[in-house]
């Protein structure tokens, strides 16, 4: 089954690994085979990467349009999560869940859920900052 896309006008989207920009108007996509995908909502460049749980997200990312490099962003992966839950040991069944996807190779699905992670730092950051 195709992957239909519909890219605004200007939105970019990565596709395997390549960054393509839609012209000036709105387009749709069909992708036929199975491969990693990103819209531009969903992409998080190095230098907004300004936080542990962002760090983990953008690494996250490498797996998924990377897969060249993935014993290097594993191990990275690793080490960010090592401190982030010794920062923050109550986000430990959200970072396992997370885990376990990136274990499956399920990179997408981990993104989605670092998503979250993300909003919980910024509660947590919140919380300690009153």
């Amino acid at each position: 089954m195709a992957l239909k896309i519909s890219l605004k006008s200007g939105e970019k989207i990565i596709i395997d690994g390549a960054v393509i920009k839609n012209g000036e108007s709105r387009s749709d996509l069909f992708i036929l085979n199975n491969v990693p995908v990103l819209r531009e909502k969903d992409i998080l460049s190095e230098k907004k990467a300004d936080s542990p749980a962002r760090r983990i997200y953008f690494t996250i990312q490498l797996m998924y349009i990377d897969e060249d490099n993935l014993k290097e962003y594993h191990g990275t992966y690793w080490k960010f999560v090592n401190e982030f839950i010794n920062a923050a040991p109550s986000a430990l069944t959200l970072m396992d869940q997370i885990s376990e996807n990136i274990l499956q190779s399920r990179y997408y699905q981990a993104l989605q859920l670092t998503k979250k992670l993300i909003e919980y730092e910024k509660e947590v950051i919140n919380c300690d900052s009153t």
